[in-house]
């Protein structure tokens, strides 16, 4: 299939990192070290997507190569020579030797890594493999499917020439997810998550000689450490559509074999069904207690677990090891979810005593699924108003009229806040009157 790559990458790439694409082609030219753009970029480009970042592979020294980048357009440069990779930053100097006019500095960090063709050697099924230098050949042989297979060259007269020694662009055009070799999924088990991930993203198809690959391959989950495998299922509920993936996990049974208490029935697709609407709520909501982009995974999270019992849910940190702001609001959801009925016909002063200990994602996430109409008010007034309701008073008020400080201005400031809450004081004035009667 002939492909106008030049035309490709325009699409996919914007203006600045285009730019930046054709440098590292001309220094890769004239050091004549041959110069790819490999993976899951490739990938995207052909599908006509939009690209922000990408690696590049050096059939080479990485290092020489990223030191002539830094001597000539400056910048500053990381270099992990064990693992053969550099990471290039760009700074304010960089931008100034390109010419590039001041409105188009970025306003983040804008860095690429650089990594030497390498092959890879698994000691054992589900450990981490031994990198060493080699070629792009075998660097396109250590992926984990076809169509991330593929290289572009982008040095001198090479420029967008595809590399595809395993016909990933064939798999790319039928929509196919097919792993290199028949071993894949035992090296790395990771990788069965990740099929399942680009099968829900792309709208494709696992080929059937990859799945019958699944069950073989399954003992070895058990061997990869819970910060793996938690990794992948954050970004699957990170994904728009991580419910159809979710099902499609329990379909190959490898939810379970995560641990036990791991499934997804029709309860849990109802309560996934909208996470992408609910994270577009998230960010309009009128508290705005999302924890943003860098953690979209955390509602996702929070929607799957929340029927799952406290005993439970602390089985399975033992093997997945949340991070302690997660575990506590998975540990508050179960138990707002699991006594959602009665919040109904509560005082607000009572929904705000229950509720106030408790992480507002928890709360925002039992929300989103109750059922009640007259529950989801109470949660929406809570998440709105309530929790931001005080009283007038404060603790210097109540020492200037000569209380010893103590337990009891605790309790006199939730009495205060209590009446305010249930419509009990409307005025200043009111409060002072309370408060006359509280001190006495």
């Amino acid at each position: 299939m002939e492909r106008d790559v030049p035309a490709l990458l325009e699409k996919s790439l914007d203006g600045l990192h285009l730019e930046l694409l054709h440098l590292f082609a001309y220094q890769a030219a004239a050091l004549q070290a041959p110069l790819y753009m490999v993976g899951g970029v490739v990938r995207d480009i052909f599908l006509g997507r939009a690209v922000n970042d990408f690696d590049l592979v050096v059939e080479g020294d990485t290092a020489a190569f990223a030191e002539s980048i830094l001597k000539k357009y400056g910048g500053k440069i990381l270099v992990h020579s064990r693992f053969g990779t550099a990471k290039w930053i760009l700074n304010e100097s960089t931008f100034k030797r390109l010419d590039f006019p001041v409105s188009r500095f970025p306003d983040f960090e804008l860095s690429f890594d650089l990594v030497s063709a390498r092959s890879e050697i698994y000691p054992e099924p589900g450990a981490l493999p031994t990198v060493e230098r080699s070629t792009i050949g075998d660097d396109l042989r250590r992926r984990d499917f076809t169509i991330n297979a593929m290289a572009l060259r982008l040095d001198g007269h090479h420029y967008g020439e595809l590399l595809d020694p395993l016909g990933g662009e064939e798999d790319l055009a039928r929509g196919l997810i097919r792993v290199i070799h028949s071993k894949s999924f035992m090296d790395d088990p990771t990788r069965m998550y990740r099929a399942v991930r680009y099968e829900g993203r792309y709208g494709f198809q696992i080929v059937d000689d990859t799945v019958a690959l699944i069950p073989g391959a399954q003992p070895i989950i058990g061997k990869l450490s819970a910060e793996r495998t938690r990794h992948e299922l954050d970004l699957i509920l990170e994904e728009p559509n991580a419910a159809s993936m979710l099902a499609r996990l329990a379909e190959l049974d490898l939810l379970k074999t995560i641990h036990p208490v791991l499934s997804f029935d029709e309860s849990a697709g109802l309560r996934l069904a909208n996470l992408h609407r609910f994270r577009d709520l998230q960010r309009i909501s009128p508290w705005n207690v999302g924890k943003g982009n860098g953690n979209r995974h955390i509602l996702g999270w929070l929607l799957w677990l929340m029927p799952l019992s406290q005993h439970e849910i602390g089985s399975l940190n033992f093997r997945l090891q949340f991070t302690a702001d997660l575990l506590g609001s998975l540990f508050a959801a179960s138990w707002i979810f699991a006594d959602i009925s009665s919040f109904t016909g509560l005082k607000p002063s009572q929904c705000v005593e229950r509720l106030g200990s408790y992480p507002l994602d928890a709360i925002e996430a039992v929300y989103f699924v109750a059922q009640d109409e007259k529950t989801r008010n109470v949660f929406f007034k809570y998440l709105s108003e309530w929790r931001h309701i005080k009283p007038r008073t404060t603790g210097d008020d109540l020492k200037q009229r000569g209380l010893e400080p103590g337990p009891r201005y605790g309790e006199i400031l939730r009495q205060l806040r209590a009446a305010w809450l249930d419509g009990e004081l409307k005025t200043e004035e009111e409060e002072k009157l309370l408060l006359d009667r509280l001190v006495k």
